[in-house]
Protein backbone atom coordinates (compact mmCIF):
# COMPACT_ATOMS: atom_id res chain seq x y z
CA UNK A 1 0.00 0.00 0.00
CA UNK A 2 1.16 3.72 -0.41
CA UNK A 3 0.76 6.65 1.51
CA UNK A 4 -1.92 8.14 -0.32
CA UNK A 5 -4.32 5.06 0.63
CA UNK A 6 -6.68 4.95 3.42
CA UNK A 7 -8.07 2.16 5.77
CA UNK A 8 -11.92 1.85 6.27
CA UNK A 9 -13.48 -1.17 7.86
CA UNK A 10 -16.36 -2.48 5.64
CA UNK A 11 -18.51 -5.13 6.89
CA UNK A 12 -19.26 -7.90 4.26
CA UNK A 13 -22.09 -10.72 4.02
CA UNK A 14 -20.35 -13.70 5.06
CA UNK A 15 -21.20 -15.06 1.55
CA UNK A 16 -19.86 -11.94 -0.31
CA UNK A 17 -16.68 -12.73 1.93
CA UNK A 18 -16.19 -15.75 0.38
CA UNK A 19 -16.69 -15.24 -2.91
CA UNK A 20 -14.29 -12.35 -2.83
CA UNK A 21 -11.37 -13.79 -0.87
CA UNK A 22 -11.84 -16.63 -4.01
CA UNK A 23 -12.03 -14.16 -6.55
CA UNK A 24 -8.93 -12.77 -4.70
CA UNK A 25 -6.90 -15.89 -4.86
CA UNK A 26 -8.08 -16.92 -8.38
CA UNK A 27 -6.92 -13.36 -10.10
CA UNK A 28 -3.89 -13.19 -7.86
CA UNK A 29 -5.16 -9.35 -6.93
CA UNK A 30 -5.92 -7.54 -3.82
CA UNK A 31 -9.07 -8.12 -2.27
CA UNK A 32 -8.69 -3.91 -1.68
CA UNK A 33 -7.66 -3.92 -5.41
CA UNK A 34 -11.40 -5.38 -6.27
CA UNK A 35 -13.26 -3.49 -4.11
CA UNK A 36 -11.66 -0.23 -5.47
CA UNK A 37 -12.45 -1.57 -9.02
CA UNK A 38 -15.52 -2.27 -8.36
CA UNK A 39 -16.67 0.80 -6.04
CA UNK A 40 -14.82 2.67 -8.98
CA UNK A 41 -17.02 1.42 -11.49
CA UNK A 42 -20.20 2.06 -9.38
CA UNK A 43 -19.53 5.36 -9.06
CA UNK A 44 -18.63 6.04 -12.81
CA UNK A 45 -21.67 4.35 -13.27
CA UNK A 46 -23.26 6.86 -11.42
CA UNK A 47 -21.39 9.93 -13.31
CA UNK A 48 -22.75 8.64 -16.72
CA UNK A 49 -26.16 8.06 -15.45
CA UNK A 50 -26.06 11.52 -13.80
CA UNK A 51 -24.54 13.53 -16.94
CA UNK A 52 -27.32 12.10 -19.15
CA UNK A 53 -30.02 13.30 -16.75
CA UNK A 54 -28.43 16.85 -17.36
CA UNK A 55 -28.55 16.35 -21.23
CA UNK A 56 -31.80 15.90 -21.11
CA UNK A 57 -33.33 18.09 -18.29
CA UNK A 58 -34.46 20.60 -21.21
CA UNK A 59 -36.28 18.47 -22.88
CA UNK A 60 -40.22 18.95 -22.82
CA UNK A 61 -41.97 16.13 -20.30
CA UNK A 62 -45.20 14.22 -20.85
CA UNK A 63 -47.80 12.80 -18.39
CA UNK A 64 -48.37 9.41 -18.82
CA UNK A 65 -52.31 9.77 -19.86
CA UNK A 66 -51.08 11.75 -22.71
CA UNK A 67 -47.69 9.36 -23.13
CA UNK A 68 -50.79 6.86 -23.40
CA UNK A 69 -53.05 8.55 -25.84
CA UNK A 70 -49.51 8.64 -28.09
CA UNK A 71 -48.60 5.14 -28.22
CA UNK A 72 -52.25 4.79 -28.96
CA UNK A 73 -52.58 7.43 -31.86
CA UNK A 74 -49.48 6.17 -33.07
CA UNK A 75 -50.46 2.67 -33.36
CA UNK A 76 -47.92 1.20 -30.48
CA UNK A 77 -50.88 -0.47 -28.08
Amino acid sequence: MNESTKRSTIYFDPQLHAALRLKAAHTDRSMSELVNDAVRAALAEDQEDLAAFDERVAEPTMSYEALLADLKAHGKI
